[in-house]
Order: C-alpha cells, then structure tokens, then sequence
C-alpha cells in the first residue's frame, strides 16, 4: 500500500503565518516588511474603532492589507467572555459584515479580543461564519492547531522570536509539517522602537524554497482541503473534490499535485 502524506502547496513541510491586531497605523510599516521579504499574514481589525487617529483610514483597507488576509477582531474590542452570547454574536457578525463590505469577500478568522474566550464562545463561532480563532500567548512550538478556535501562536514577536525562527529553519524532517506561527501589534514596535526585530526576522525568513507563506485562512483551508480528499482503500488513486489542487507525497516523498474535481493515479 502507498503511503501518503499530506503536504503544504508545492509540496512542502513548513509553514510561517503572522497575525497583527487592531489596525493601527503601524500597520503601514509592518505591511511593507512583509512585502519586502514575502511574508504573509493576517490582521484582525475593529469596525467600531476606525475614526481614532492611531488607526488606519478605512478607506486604506483593500489596498493596504492586499495580499493578506483581514480578519475579525469584533466590532468594539470588549472582553466577550464576561458578555451574554447574544452580544458575542453581533460583535462578530457585524465586524464580519462591515469588513466583508469594504473587501467584497468573506471575512472568516477571528482574533479574540483580549484574548477573551469560553467554552460556549467556541461553539458559537462556527455559526457566525467564523472557521478559526486565535488566543494570546506563546506556545512556543511549531505543531499544528489541534483546537481551530483556541490556536496559539509559536510566539508573540517579544518572545524569543529570532531564537525560535533559527531553530524553525533548521527542521529539515519531512515526514512531519511545521508551522511558526508569529502574532503582535504593530504599535508594540513603536512603544519599544524595536523595528530591528522584525525587519531582522522578515529578512531571515524570507525567500526560503522549503517555507510556504500563507495567511491564516490559506493554512486552515489547505488543512481542510486534505481531509476532503477521497482516498481508494489500497491508497491507488484518489479523487479531489476540492476546487482547487492539493499536494500530497507518495512512498519516496516525492511531492504530487492532486488536481481540483479529478481521480489522480499514485
């Protein structure tokens, strides 16, 4: 029997993925950090925020995070733990719909705000549109998500971020998929005038052949789209019924794109 492995796109073992809260102005900065080196993310933005002058311009939205992802953060940043679920629910489903009318697409990831959340708010979420939802802290490993609606970063950028992005390149075992996972706020790097750091990692991580670059969504749905595959009991061929291509290794770990909607022979 083949033995099959699932890959990220193109084939590779290892993933780095940012989140950035609040949508302030240094978000500009940041943006361009990344787009420099090719690194991607995410960024969690409050609705009922904008207007204050330490946010960006809504106006900025579609052009300035182009290439990433946006994200909720809730319409006004309560801590929704101690709120009723009712609450909850609009201060998602609202930010997601105003976001969703300045991006003209879906808006399905979700910062907590304060890093705020229960039990009764995960079970919530996949009901208000909402397919994963980060937590705070540094769980300074690259393993992947086993709880979508309680992901942990690898690490916060104030923690031991060069450190762990050192020993991230240095995995080289490709039977196992890796995942580092950076968040912050952008302002933090102001408050600490600390933009060395990040231009420092960026610099470090980029342009490296073994690393897909994705956003928050972009990892969730490759992970999703694996486990619709449809694999032949002897593990001969499989049939995809994703829209879009997925990557799988066979026996030597060679890599294979699996084409959307066809049987593919292994």
């Amino acid at each position: 029997m083949n033995r099959i492995y699932c890959c990220y796109p193109g084939g590779k073992h290892k993933a780095l993925t940012m989140s950035y809260d609040d949508g302030r102005t240094a978000d500009r900065r940041l943006v361009e950090i990344f787009n420099r080196n090719g690194i991607r993310g995410t960024f969690n933005l409050n609705s009922g925020l904008f207007g204050d002058a330490r946010r960006i311009d809504p106006s900025e939205i579609q052009e300035l995070y182009k290439g990433h992802e946006v994200a909720c953060h809730t319409v006004t940043h309560p801590t929704i733990a101690r709120c009723p679920l009712t609450e909850v629910a609009q201060e998602v489903i609202e930010d997601r719909k105003w976001l969703e009318d300045k991006l003209g697409m879906p808006v399905r990831g979700l910062a907590y705000p304060n890093g705020s959340v229960s039990p009764e708010i995960e079970r919530l979420l996949p009901d208000c549109g909402i397919r994963y939802a980060r937590v705070v802290g540094s769980s300074d490993s690259f393993a992947l998500p086993e709880n979508p609606y309680r992901w942990q970063a690898t690490c916060h950028h104030n923690h031991r971020l060069l450190e762990l992005g050192d020993e991230f390149l240095g995995l080289f075992k490709r039977q196992y998929l890796y995942l580092m996972y950076v968040w912050g706020h952008s302002y933090e790097f102001d408050d600490r005038d600390n933009w060395d750091l990040m231009e420092a990692f960026c610099e470090k991580m980029g342009g490296k052949d073994d690393i897909w670059y994705c956003t928050n969504i972009e990892f969730m749905d490759c992970m999703d789209n694996f486990r619709r595959l449809q694999f032949a009991a002897d593990n001969s061929f499989v049939y995809n019924p994703n829209a879009c291509e997925c990557w799988i290794s066979v026996n030597d770990g060679t890599p294979i794109a699996v084409p959307g909607g066809q049987v593919t022979k292994l």
